[in-house]
């Protein structure tokens, strides 16, 4: 007699694979879904995160109260992704290795790589930047230890934990350069000898280092100037106005800007790195022969929260990702590989509803793998088929941009 395969083995076996074919997702942080296993979530449902308050301190006997301001980061359920499938009651007698690999790991390799590119794609909201935009070799590219070493630096910089939760997760190319530059450096780490993970390199320069072929690219906008300059003295905040551009410039989301004599601090002790401050643009701007650039991070100069040292000068030149002149990367497309702690970023998922009135509908969610799966399945009488969608409900957040860094090139 035939044993049918019922749908929880199903779903449970598409837990498994989509958890297995995750790359970045893998290495970042899931556990701030305080909502899990709720039913019901929809898209649009909002997670507020905590991030905690930071404080000044003080010297001396005198008592000095700080208020304790906290913030929060909003994570919106914003993606519901799916693959819809369709069986034969003879496909549903097939053992469960058989199914999944003929039905399940195609589908499930989809949805993770979806869910993997998204989550890639917050490079856009993160400011630190190393590397050459379009430029692949020589100093400071992507096949020069430095580069990751630097960028190594920068989370530094920005108080990251040395924990052994830091990765980098690069190109296809860019793991070919460097691991053809340092052949003898890159050795299995003996921790996970026995339970090697997909696309890791080993272990150098302070990270866990994978591949992941779902790396963002992206091309810095047009810009003709190699004069533009802040347009008043003491400016603070998440936008800046400056002068000096070519009328019909533009500058990108994802664009790194600096500002002369605008250095990063540390964010505990707030002294200068003597490191300019990167900062991305976070909305596209065509310029006249002006133009407003909307930044991250704010330009904050004092207080617990202090990002930079000082405000520019009227007058600073801006550079467009560190170059010598604001023309220098021009409309240069590069992959974006990627440096960061786990808390740098979120991904949230959450249960999605069970109808009533069809053949079939399981769930499986794990709270460890913060990962919730949903599988519907109908019956078509005329055809003796079943017809099935899997979903997953999920949200991607920039948490701490801080502890992560781009490697361009």
């Amino acid at each position: 007699m035939n044993t049918l395969l019922t749908i929880s083995m199903i779903t449970r076996e598409a837990l498994r694979v989509l958890e297995n074919n995750l790359t970045f997702t893998k290495q970042i942080n899931r556990q701030y879904d305080d909502k899990f296993g709720v039913e019901g979530a929809k898209i649009g449902t909002v997670l507020n995160v905590r991030k905690p308050p930071r404080y000044l301190g003080r010297t001396g006997q005198a008592l000095q109260v700080e208020g304790a301001t906290e913030t929060q980061v909003p994570v919106t359920l914003n993606t519901q992704f799916g693959v819809d499938l369709q069986f034969s009651s003879q496909d549903l007698a097939l053992s469960i290795d058989d199914f999944s690999d003929r039905f399940i790991k195609p589908a499930i390799a989809t949805i993770a790589n979806k869910i993997d590119a998204d989550g890639l794609a917050l490079y856009t909201s993160i400011y630190n930047a190393i590397g050459k935009p379009g430029t692949t070799s020589g100093t400071g590219s992507i096949d020069d230890l430095f580069t990751y070493l630097s960028a190594g630096v920068r989370l530094d910089n920005g108080a990251c934990p040395m924990d052994g939760l830091r990765s980098i997760v690069l190109t296809p190319f860019a793991q070919a350069s460097i691991v053809n530059a340092l052949k003898t450096l890159f050795q299995q780490a003996s921790a996970i000898a026995s339970q090697y993970v997909k696309g890791q390199m080993g272990t150098a320069a302070g990270f866990d280092w994978y591949m992941d072929q779902n790396c963002a690219t992206h091309t810095t906008g047009t810009i003709a100037a190699a004069s533009a300059t802040v347009n008043g003295a003491n400016q603070t905040g998440s936008s800046i106005a400056t002068t000096g551009w070519t009328s019909g410039d533009t500058l990108k989301i994802g664009d790194i800007v600096q500002f002369a004599g605008v250095y990063s601090v540390n964010p505990q002790s707030r002294q200068s790195t003597a490191i300019l401050q990167d900062f991305v643009i976070t909305a596209d701007v065509t310029t006249t022969t002006t133009a407003t650039l909307s930044i991250s991070p704010s330009i904050i100069v004092s207080g617990a929260n202090q990002t930079v040292s000082n405000s520019p000068a009227s007058g600073a030149s801006v550079q467009v990702w560190g170059s010598a002149t604001t023309s220098t990367y021009s409309n240069k497309t590069s992959p974006q590989s990627m440096a960061f702690h786990r808390d740098a970023f979120t991904l949230v998922t959450a249960d999605l509803p069970l109808p009533g009135g069809v053949d079939m509908a399981a769930r499986v969610s794990d709270k460890q793998l913060g990962m919730s799966i949903r599988m519907i399945r109908a019956y078509d009488i005329n055809t003796d088929l079943f017809p099935c969608r899997l979903d997953i409900l999920y949200g991607w957040a920039t948490l701490r941009p801080e502890l992560a860094c781009r490697i361009a090139g």
